[in-house]
């Protein structure tokens, strides 16, 4: 096994502490440069951790024979999977605090292989839990306790083939470890796209999607990836659940949105049929500059209400676009674009610049428009580049935590006034320097938008995640009273558990305790996310 994930046909390495890929994350100078933004931070960068340097303990288990050639207990593969890529483990990761350190790794090739190891694991008392990229930024694929003898990081990246395609209806059935890009290699020679693509596309599988409802890309129509969803095939302790395809169905309540989301508490995804698309071949893109945030928008809300379909529709407020590089006079930038398989995209984009001008919106037509490109260009790297920047100012001592909700259009302009005004005072109260803060809007939906927040502010020494701690708490305290989702497409993990709790009905948190008890009758799934 490698000493960290490495994707196929790469010879890059994964960085086990930080986002990304390790030759990615900035150099020191950058680092610094970084910190000189935020006053307050470290005179110099963190040194890079090293593995060599935790305190590991011996495996707590053993794997009988049968299973010991999919199992590792080396330290290094072991530290990369402790932990997920949230701030709070990168600072951790940085301070040399990770936390509890899986006892092993397992690295299965089918369902078969999954069920023999949730056989052992439930026998012998060993926490599994389910590993996909290992990109979750809400503590999702890490132990905290100490209830279990010993902790099995269940990694499915071995488990990456797209098995069968069905030209015919467009879908195709793929196992639940296929990263991203190694997903889209396979299905490109068809001509086809699942069309997924999260921020941490590169990095994050279809499984760990699938169990966390994540949200791709686009903007509007089909973007979560419960809409993609044909049927799933789930091993749990209990059996194993294999729904039939089908295009869609109203025989009682759906067995696939039992684990749509479950992240891992009641079965391991396996497989899945996925809805495919062919890929687009028309393309265009703009950008439209507001003076006024609040008729910027307006002017998305009237073209997630029309009947445009843009592909990208995202909203920057000015701190954010200055960020991005896609404005520096303070004006937000709305960032439009248009795709399609079949048809041209023009007449589209004319009517949504349209409907931005008629609120205010500064924007040309694109191909006479240098400036529309630039913004868009510079937007476009920018939300690549910003996680690596987010490990280089932890690396400088600052606290950095992103946060997404969704809401309807009437609570949107207050909601995003009280999280800058009331997790601003937080920020301001727990380190005593100023924060930054700064939204964007990442999809619109005709009755509601999901705006998603960076706050930016200097830490104190060894007291990061504590501050952090504070500044989740003071969102979660914010989204709870516009009753806001505590997550739009992050899920819920660790991290979120308390404004979950709050937020779920209380007989569904019934029906779920059941639906636990009966399929994971050992309590040895992915313990302490969604339920106790």
């Amino acid at each position: 096994m490698p000493v960290a994930p490495s994707d196929p046909g790469t010879s890059r390495t994964r960085s086990w502490w930080g986002w990304g890929y390790a030759d990615s994350h900035p150099a020191d100078a950058e680092c610094a440069a970084l910190g000189a933004l935020l006053p307050g931070t470290l005179p110099r960068p963190l040194p890079i951790p090293r593995v060599a340097d935790l305190d590991i303990a011996r495996p707590g288990a053993t794997p009988p024979d049968t299973l010991a050639h999919l199992v590792t207990a080396d330290p290094e593969v072991r530290a990369a999977h402790a932990m997920g890529k949230a701030y709070r483990d990168v600072i951790r990761a940085l301070r040399g605090r990770p936390g509890r350190i899986p006892d092993l790794v397992a690295r299965p090739t089918d369902g078969r292989e999954v069920a023999d190891l949730l056989d052992w694991a439930g026998g012998q008392d060993v926490a599994v839990i389910p590993f996909g990229g290992g990109s979750s930024v809400v503590g999702g694929v890490e132990y905290r306790g100490d209830a279990h003898r010993a902790v099995l990081s269940l990694d499915l990246t071995s488990m990456d083939r797209v098995l069968e395609i069905d030209a015919v209806s467009r879908s195709a059935r793929i196992q639940a470890g296929a990263l991203g890009p190694v997903l889209e290699d396979q299905l490109r020679s068809h001509g086809l796209t699942l069309r997924h693509f999260p921020q941490s596309f590169e990095f994050s599988t279809l499984g760990g999607w699938l169990a966390t409802r994540a949200g791709g890309h686009y903007a509007t129509g089909r973007t979560h990836i419960d809409d993609y969803v044909q049927s799933l095939r789930v091993v749990t302790p209990a059996g194993v659940s294999a729904s039939w395809r089908l295009p869609a169905s109203g025989a009682g309540p759906s067995p696939d949105r039992l684990f749509l989301g479950s992240e891992g508490v009641l079965g391991v995804i396996t497989e899945a049929w996925m809805r495919l698309q062919e890929r687009p071949r028309h393309k265009a893109s703009t950008s439209v500059a507001f003076a006024d945030f609040q008729q910027a928008l307006d002017a998305v809300r009237a073209i997630a209400q029309s009947d445009l379909a843009p592909a990208n529709c995202r909203l920057l407020d000015p701190g954010e676009a200055l960020l991005s590089g896609a404005s520096h006079d303070g004006s937000a930038i709305l960032i439009l674009g248009f795709e399609s398989a079949t048809a041209g995209v023009a007449d589209r984009l004319t009517s949504a610049l349209d409907l931005a001008r008629a609120h205010g919106g500064r924007g040309e037509d694109p191909r006479g428009d240098h400036n529309a490109v630039t913004a868009v260009s510079s937007w476009r790297s920018a939300f690549l580049r910003m996680p690596y920047l987010r490990d280089g100012l932890a690396r400088m001592g600052a606290v950095v935590e992103t946060f997404e909700t969704a809401a309807t259009w009437d609570r949107i302009p207050a909601l995003i006034d009280a999280v800058r005004t009331q997790v601003g005072a937080a920020a301001l109260k727990a380190t005593g320097h100023p924060a930054t803060i700064n939204c964007r809007l990442t999809h619109v939906y005709p009755d509601g938008a999901a705006p998603y927040f960076t706050v930016a502010v200097a830490g104190r020494p060894g007291e990061e995640v504590e501050i952090w701690d504070d500044i989740k708490a003071a969102a979660g305290d914010v989204l709870h009273r516009y009753e806001a989702t505590i997550t739009h497409h992050h899920a819920v993990g660790r991290d979120h558990r308390p404004a979950y709790d709050l937020q779920r009905p209380e007989p569904f948190a019934l029906a779920l305790r059941a639906a636990k008890d009966a399929l994971d009758p050992h309590h040895i799934l992915n313990p302490g996310v969604l339920i106790d």
